[in-house]
């Protein structure tokens, strides 16, 4: 298995930057999808970005795209979310997830907070 722990969010103002952090643990992390999932208050959580295991390919949510970077550092067991040009719509908690062989999501991170003022 493989523990997650996120970090980075914040308060930001609209147009601003944040770089959310993934800290994983367990030996097969790089064997594991990544994504970056949110939630807002009163709506249904939606994926935001993933990154494959192996060939690296990324998946970006149209209303992120061009704006949003996922990547993954497997020597630190560490997926990013690079956001900029963030808008008030992006608030939301800010979850990471881990996948094995395109199954479901089983692992999760506690989410971290991303608010983005206007």
């Amino acid at each position: 298995q493989v523990q997650l722990v996120e970090s980075g969010g914040g308060l930001v103002q609209a147009g601003g930057s944040l770089r959310l952090s993934c800290a994983a643990s367990g030996r097969s992390f790089s064997s594991y999808a990544l994504g970056w999932f949110r939630q807002a208050p009163g709506k249904e959580r939606e994926i935001v970005a993933a990154i494959g295991w192996s060939d690296g390919n990324t998946y970006y949510r149209d209303s992120v795209k061009g704006r949003f970077t996922i990547s993954r550092d497997n020597a630190k067991n560490t997926v990013y979310l690079q956001m900029i040009s963030l808008k008030p719509e992006d608030t939301a908690i800010y979850y990471c997830a881990a996948r094995l062989d395109n199954g479901p999501y089983n692992y999760w991170g506690q989410g971290t907070q991303v608010t983005v003022s206007s």
